[in-house]
């Protein structure tokens, strides 16, 4: 454990932003998967509507720093083959 002050508040901040990253990564993979899953069903509409979400959480993700520009672009490209491919 650290002595000095500031590096005291260093510990504190870097385990709550961790605990924030932790949960918006979380998130964006439950609406990934409910993309991946309305994809698999066969739901052209509710494809349409969580591809939506799914880009916009990825690239929230991307302007967070929580994942890297590429890996946001490759998926989104990912996203957009898979709903083209539906129908």
């Amino acid at each position: 454990m650290p002595n000095i002050k500031s590096a005291k508040k260093r510990v504190l901040v870097t385990k709550t932003k961790t605990l924030q990253n932790q949960m918006f990564k979380t998130s964006m993979k439950t609406v990934v998967k409910k993309y991946k899953a309305a994809i698999a069903a066969g739901d052209k509409e509710l494809a349409n509507a969580t591809y939506l979400d799914a880009v916009k959480k990825v690239d929230q993700a991307v302007a967070k720093g929580i994942i890297h520009k590429n890996n946001a672009s490759r998926k989104k490209s990912q996203f957009t083959l898979m709903l083209n491919n539906l129908g």
